[in-house]
């Protein structure tokens, strides 16, 4: 059976993917301690690119915030592998460790000549339009726009993915999440020691949602595609079946030695690969079920696109 290859976020989709050795060996490292950190990485970043891209920004800024994207985490090489690969809920006191990774990523980055340019990827990611983020608490007119940026991908990424500490999220849902979290609520409004301005914001930049919205969309159209491209791929498979089965009856009820092989070659016309008399239906129901599965799934692609083209920001 043909492979169905697709990757949501591919690297390969990732233009600016310009990162040098000192860069690779800091996210090796990432890697090598937690998996989950370091594919969350390269996601955050792709989404990052994207989003750039998307609110036209400039291929210099493009490729500055992408690297800032991937370095976001970097800090977390210095987390208790206990707390950061905890499968449980973390208490409040492994929480206050998880916040240091921002501090210690934009120390490490400072030290580093090569990655002090993109010191702000650790630094800000976290930080709230609102000031309820950290590590400083600053709120929008201090916060860079790199820094609202990387924390739009980051939120979507760590609520979307499957993670070693919760199940996975539907896109859908995590948009409006992140939809809710445009909006000021009354605890923030509360806590928050600023202007009226500020009461009003909630924790993330909603231009950079709505962007967001958008780039969500047009990956999951494009996944319908690559599902829809598969799935024709398997009908027309099915149907090659379908003739197989006629002739291998005909075989079957055949009277004479002759007529018998006459039909055993002409089913051998249309076997592929490794396929044979012997096997052919357990690979037929092999690709009846490879179909149903990827229909089903573009029908649930489909609905949850009609609820995103909904979302109201």
């Amino acid at each position: 059976m043909k492979k169905e290859v697709f990757d949501f976020y591919d690297r390969t989709s990732l233009k600016s993917y310009n990162l040098d050795k000192t860069m690779q060996d800091q996210l090796n490292a990432l890697g090598s301690l937690d998996v989950f950190t370091r594919k969350h990485c390269e996601n955050v970043a792709a989404i990052t690119c994207r989003l750039c891209e998307y609110l036209h920004c400039s291929k210099g800024f493009t490729e500055y915030c992408t690297i800032c994207a991937y370095l976001h985490d970097i800090g977390k090489i210095f987390i208790p592998a206990e707390i950061l690969q905890k499968p449980a809920k973390l208490t409040d006191e492994e929480y206050e460790v998880i916040k240091t990774h921002t501090t210690i990523g934009y120390e490490m980055c400072i030290k580093d000549l090569k990655l002090r340019p993109y010191s702000a990827g650790p630094y800000y990611h976290h930080e709230a339009l609102n000031g309820t983020g950290y590590p400083q608490g600053l709120t929008k007119k201090d916060i860079p726009y790199e820094g609202q940026i990387i924390r739009v991908a980051d939120e979507y990424d760590a609520i979307v993915s499957k993670r070693q500490y919760k199940s996975h999220v539907g896109i859908s849902d995590t948009l409006k999440i992140l939809i809710e979290n445009t909006k000021p609520n009354q605890q923030s409004q509360n806590t928050i020691k600023d202007n009226s301005d500020t009461a009003k914001l909630g924790k993330n930049n909603p231009a950079i949602v709505k962007v967001l919205i958008k780039v969500v969309l047009d990956d999951l159209y494009y996944e319908i595609t690559c599902c829809q491209d598969y799935v024709d791929y398997l009908y027309e498979n099915l149907k090659r079946f379908e003739k197989i089965e006629k002739l291998y009856n005909k075989f079957i009820n055949a009277k004479t030695e002759d007529k018998k092989n006459y039909f055993l070659e002409y089913m051998k016309l249309y076997f592929i690969e490794n396929e044979n008399v012997e096997n052919f239906h357990t690979i037929w129901n092999d690709y009846k079920s490879a179909y149903e599965l990827r229909k089903t799934k573009i029908d649930n692609l489909y609905n949850e696109a009609k609820i995103i083209k909904k979302l109201k920001v």
